[in-house]
């Protein structure tokens, strides 16, 4: 019997898929590549940490403060995915990060994240039709600066980032991991197979 949890809430007329996973881990080439490839099939909704955090919020370590930031980015990115759903309600909608990744970078356990703003997270993972994982490449002890200025975790970090995103983000009832691998090319050639496969899943037309 499907439960109601299960059932995506949100009212997009094709589908939500978020990329996801610890820091490096080629996400966003893989949604601007698929985007490209797909053209007007798909629309982006951007990275809501990396907005708030390239604009001046501040970026800081105390625990208060990160509570506060990770608020903001929950609103959002909550925010960003609802008024991309209904500009254009006919698209797939291609999530860099969701809303259940402020979890894992709550100070504390995650449920406190879900209390502070008011959700569950279960509720949460059903905003989704499908989650890809795309493991960071701190996994295999790689470099992971990337092209994001705003990044400021070191290896250790992400890799425990890392771990974390994924128990919460693996009880999502569709949820694929695109691996580590020493070659970007084949990680983000595995990536887009496995969100082209989705998508053919989800939405044959």
């Amino acid at each position: 019997m499907t439960q109601e949890s299960d059932i995506p809430n949100h009212t997009n007329g094709r589908c939500r898929i978020v990329l996801t996973g610890g820091p490096g881990g080629g996400k966003t080439t893989a949604a601007d590549l698929f985007r490209r490839e797909i053209g007007d099939r798909v629309v982006l909704v951007p990275e809501a940490a990396t907005l708030l955090f390239s604009g001046g919020f501040p970026r800081v370590t105390e625990a208060h403060a990160r509570r506060a930031a990770q608020s903001a980015i929950y609103h959002v990115q909550k925010n960003l995915e609802d008024v991309q759903s209904a500009r254009y309600p006919e698209r797939i909608l291609l999530c860099d990060r969701g809303t259940v990744d402020g979890a894992a970078y709550w100070p504390g356990e995650p449920e406190g994240f879900f209390a502070a703003v008011g959700t569950t997270e279960a509720a949460e993972l059903a905003r989704y039709d499908a989650v890809i994982f795309f493991e960071s490449a701190a996994i295999g002890a790689s470099k992971i600066e990337g092209g994001n200025p705003v990044r400021i975790e070191s290896i250790e970090e992400a890799v425990q980032l890392d771990h974390r995103l994924r128990s919460i983000w693996s009880k999502h009832p569709k949820f694929v991991v695109v691996r580590h691998n020493p070659s970007f090319f084949r990680k983000i050639t595995f990536g887009l197979t496995a969100l082209e496969s989705i998508v053919a899943d989800l939405q044959p037309d």
